[in-house]
């Protein structure tokens, strides 16, 4: 049995700073939409589609790729600061006033400086996978990681060590998502770009050594945040999203022992119930 998501026709629309593709489905009449920020290096068919027909089972859900990604025309903004204001764009585009917004690994980067620059557009927030940017005494990542990040060619390897535990089940699950991938991109072969992603690479170095991160202006944000990770996280260090929770007004705290930076794919049913319990 397929997934529904996979089914979903891309549509396209006009803003300001660029034409969005872009995927809107699941439950019209819910309200607010659900929005979702993807991570570094991906594209809308980089979501696991498990995860998405949970979510789409009860909430309309509305994926993008920002400007200067795949299939939409612009420019990769050099900050997440500017990248939240092409997302504002797109989302200006279909008219909408208010959203509820998830956003994983950069995603979580990009709806911070949304929730710090447009309040009054994001009811609730679901930081995934990520952190507020320039955390004192946050780890040094182990020098594989940057490595695999900026591969020429992300390989089946760098995917299930960047992302799932390296233990024996959790590399399991991690092909059985990669599998799941494979209807939507074996079709479209989506990519970024190395010019567009050497641009989300220039904002993330600036967000970890604190320039215009979040971290400072944190108690800014005073609507419901919920911040999860997996607790072995090799590139948003688990306790950087441990440190963001103690300096936020209203957030609750959801961390996976056996997962890392894709657990939400790890866990698709259980961290899908989680999100719509919270959005609910």
């Amino acid at each position: 049995m397929g997934f529904v998501s996979d089914t979903v026709d891309t549509r396209r629309i006009e803003g300001k700073s660029a034409t969005y593709a872009y995927r809107d489905f699941g439950v019209a009449s819910s309200s607010p939409p659900l929005v979702l920020l993807t991570r570094f290096r991906a594209t809308m068919d980089h979501w696991d589609p498990a995860f998405l027909d949970v979510l789409a089972s009860e909430r309309r859900v509305i994926l993008f790729d920002n400007a200067g990604v795949s299939e939409s025309s612009g420019e990769v903004a050099s900050t997440f600061a500017g990248m939240a204001e092409t997302a504002v764009d797109f989302i200006a585009a279909l008219g909408l006033k208010k959203i509820d917004l998830l956003g994983w690994s950069i995603g979580g980067f990009v709806g911070q400086m949304l929730a710090l620059n447009h309040p009054g557009l994001i009811r609730r927030l679901l930081v995934v996978g990520s952190g507020p940017g320039g955390v004192p005494g946050s780890p040094v990542q182990d020098p594989r990681v940057p490595q695999m990040m900026t591969a020429p060619v992300s390989t089946e390897e760098h995917f299930l060590y960047l992302f799932f535990g390296l233990d024996e089940e959790s590399q399991r699950v991690g092909k059985e998502s990669l599998k799941r991938l494979e209807p939507r991109l074996s079709k479209s072969h989506a990519d970024v770009s190395a010019e567009a992603w050497g641009r989300q690479l220039q904002a993330i170095m600036k967000w970890a050594g604190g320039d215009g991160s979040a971290w400072s202006r944190l108690e800014e944000i005073t609507i419901p945040v919920l911040v999860a990770n997996g607790a072995h996280d090799v590139m948003v260090d688990a306790g950087d999203s441990f440190a963001m929770v103690r300096r936020l007004k209203n957030a609750k705290a959801l961390f996976y022992g056996d997962a890392g930076h894709a657990f939400l794919f790890q866990h698709p049913d259980e961290f899908g119930k989680a999100t719509l319990d919270f959005v609910r």
